[in-house]
């Protein structure tokens, strides 16, 4: 019962500032994430129990901006085709988890989802998720509105924001990649690289090239560039 207070205290000392990034090093301890290349769930959903749903889940900004895949074809109980929103299971424990948002990056079957979902947080509050679909491979403007998500999320003090595709690869790789860009000042190459990396070696075919001249490409939204403090802060 005392660690149980101790941690809830601790919690929501992190979220009762106005105007201060609260969530990093909450959420780098919770996580145990130590950098843009280590898992949270694995490829088969495993890792983290409390955020089971997800798949191939990373950190991008420490606390605010999470990537990754949802686990519907290796779901333990409920296997589904891999090409489908988040699973149920995966929606509730994002929102226990506090994140305020997720965002669906391919429009197959989202209609199928649950596009708020409420319940009580981990950390002692009621919480609602909101299930997003910004399609960002195909469209600048939804990358526009995923950032906007993100920017918010940093500067209102809100739960982190969890991108995700189907295997948490290519779509959610270039959302993360141009994401390390706008926000932390990454190199273009160095955010290809990125890319690459984190696609499990799934990036051998001809069609990626265009992922990734997508990302050398990217010019950053002037209207959601953060501060040399925030980024200090936020970025790896």
């Amino acid at each position: 019962m005392k660690t149980s207070l101790c941690f809830l205290l601790f919690f929501s000392s992190f979220l009762s500032v106005a105007g201060e990034i609260l969530n990093t090093d909450f959420y780098q301890q919770r996580y145990q994430a130590p950098g843009l290349f280590s898992k949270i769930t694995d490829n088969r959903g495993d890792g983290f129990e409390e955020l089971y749903g997800t798949r191939n889940m990373r950190v991008v900004l420490k606390g605010y901006l999470y990537r990754g895949g949802g686990n519907n074809y290796y779901h333990r109980t409920n296997k589904r085709n891999n090409v489908n929103p988040l699973p149920n299971d995966g929606l509730e424990n994002l929102c226990k988890e506090n994140f305020s948002s997720a965002v669906y990056l391919y429009g197959t079957r989202f209609e199928t989802a649950a596009v708020r979902t409420k319940c009580s947080s981990r950390f002692a509050s009621q919480n609602e998720l909101h299930y997003l679909n910004f399609q960002t491979l195909n469209s600048l403007e939804s990358l526009k509105k995923t950032f906007a998500l993100v920017y918010k999320s940093i500067v209102e003090n809100k739960g982190p924001v969890y991108v995700h595709c189907w295997n948490g690869w290519h779509a959610s790789g270039y959302t993360a990649a141009t994401a390390l860009i706008q926000f932390c000042d990454m190199n273009k190459e160095d955010a290809v690289r990125y890319w690459d990396a984190n696609t499990d070696g799934n990036n051998t075919k001809p069609k990626y090239e265009k992922i990734r001249n997508r990302i050398r490409k990217f010019v950053p939204f002037p209207e959601y560039q953060l501060s040399d403090e925030m980024k200090a802060k936020l970025c790896f």
